[in-house]
């Protein structure tokens, strides 16, 4: 008997990579999708009328990720070791070509301008990872990490404008064989500079910077704590990504797992305070109380010279203050799920944090839910291996608040000056425009991109 229910089908195909598709992102408020193939080519699709923009060779090899920088940069990281920042606005794109890589250019497709280059080790197969330089969120500098340049296992991180490296993150400080790193992401955890890193023996980790705060004039003096460790994959990590929260992270790998880690909280104590510092979650041992209790007490004369000397001694040689940042590391992830499906790849989380999906080395794209690790739906469209990922930002799609439903009388915002809102909202449906509609559809659909083998992308709209 037939299924009741038809298999789902992707709302666009965008052929024109000539080799596999190897990194996606969405840009420019979804109305741009940005896409890097085996051959090195990028081509920036307009998602408004499902063509591209501006294609052009980036790296003479491979490209590993792609990511945008405010509304008129794009990041490329190739195996040809570079990391390149590209200045391309909306208004660049008019002097780019539009002949896609499958097509044959009798000249040399021009370049948009190229604002740096930073040579970088691709052995790794690893993609970049970024985040604002400041604690404010701020786009204008950026840290980036990539691979250390000689040491396969270890992460460097550069501030950009200046280029400059700032800190180099080993995997262990005991100097434990993980192999390579396979995947990383940085972030900011509660101020805290977060490095979350996947190697190529199974094993995920979560290393923190010591203090919070501002990197742009760093010197690298700050250390670097593990908070999380565990090895919940037989096989190297493929991918990995955190979520919007913050709380906690996901890995796939070429075995079948599919994990959460806990990201934990930074438990550095503020180093204002006068007294010793101690971590969050470790007691403090029976002998630091005793100075304490004594300090409340009226003061006494002690009985005798021995004594004198224990009274004093914590206060003469206090805990040094370095031990505040000591942390308790994890080892347990909250979640192993076996799909029972090997070789999953290009995990991202949708912004909104609800579901994230995976690129299956056995062309199948599956979706699952954030909270519960259920496989929710498998979508199926290419006919080969799948590698890349990318959701659209759904971010400026949050439902109102209960201040903006609300007037301070309780009634609804709308119903208190029903009148004008009629007024506004007739003229404007009436003139919206073809083009307005378009922009529109493609700011504000679920779109989930897929990148294959065959050189092709998937467009679905789901959940």
């Amino acid at each position: 008997m037939a299924s009741q229910h038809p298999l789902p089908q992707p709302k666009s195909v965008l052929r024109g990579h000539h080799a596999q598709v190897h990194a996606a992102a969405f840009v420019r408020d979804n109305q741009r999708l940005a896409s890097g193939d085996a051959e090195g080519y990028v081509v920036l699709w307009d998602l408004t009328i499902v063509r591209p923009r501006a294609v052009w060779r980036a790296h003479t090899n491979a490209i590993l990720g792609i990511a945008s920088w405010g509304a008129d940069k794009i990041i490329t990281h190739g195996r040809d070791n570079q990391l390149v920042i590209w200045k391309l606005a909306e208004e660049d794109e008019a002097s780019l070509s539009t002949t896609l890589p499958l097509d044959p250019s009798p000249t040399p497709r021009p370049q948009p301008w190229i604002l740096y280059i930073l040579p970088v080790n691709t052995m790794n197969f690893c993609s970049f990872g970024f985040c604002p330089a400041g604690a404010d969120g701020t786009a204008d500098e950026l840290l980036i990490a990539v691979p250390n340049t000689l040491a396969s296992e270890s992460v460097d991180i550069y501030h950009f404008p200046s280029q400059k490296r700032l800190h180099t993150v080993a995997s262990s400080p005991k100097g434990e064989k993980t192999g390579m790193v396979m995947s990383l992401v940085l972030c900011r955890v509660k101020g805290f500079l977060t490095l979350v890193t996947g190697y190529e023996n199974g094993l995920a980790m979560v290393t923190q910077q010591s203090e919070p705060g501002d990197n742009n004039n760093n010197n690298g003096s700050s250390s670097w704590d593990v908070s999380y460790r565990a090895q919940a994959h037989g096989q190297p990590v493929l991918s990995l990504d955190v979520s919007p929260r913050q709380d906690f992270f996901y890995t796939s790998g070429a075995d079948a797992n599919v994990v959460r880690h806990p990201i934990p909280r930074p438990q550095a104590l503020p180093m204002s305070s006068g007294g010793p510092e101690t971590p969050i979650t470790t007691p403090p041992p029976p002998e630091s109380h005793l100075p304490r209790r004594e300090a409340s007490k009226p003061p006494q004369q002690p009985a005798s010279l021995l004594s004198a000397a224990l009274a004093a001694a914590p206060k003469t040689a206090p805990i040094p203050q370095k031990q505040g940042s000591v942390v308790e590391v994890r080892t347990q992830p909250t979640k192993v799920v076996n799909t029972k499906h090997s070789g999953q790849q290009g995990l991202k989380v949708r912004s909104d944090g609800k579901i994230f999906a995976t690129a299956g080395w056995d062309s199948k794209i599956r979706v699952y839910s954030a909270k519960t690790m259920q496989e929710l739906a498998v979508l199926k469209w290419h006919q080969v291996g799948c590698y890349a990922i990318a959701f659209a930002n759904l971010d400026h799609l949050s439902p109102p608040t209960e201040e903006d439903k609300q007037n301070s009388d309780g009634s609804s915002a709308l119903d208190s000056d029903k009148s004008t809102a009629t007024k506004a909202v007739v003229p404007k449906l009436v003139d919206v425009t073809v083009k307005d509609r378009r922009i529109k559809q493609a700011k504000e659909t679920h779109w989930l991109a897929a990148g294959s083998k065959d050189g092709k992308i998937s467009l679905w709209d789901i959940y």
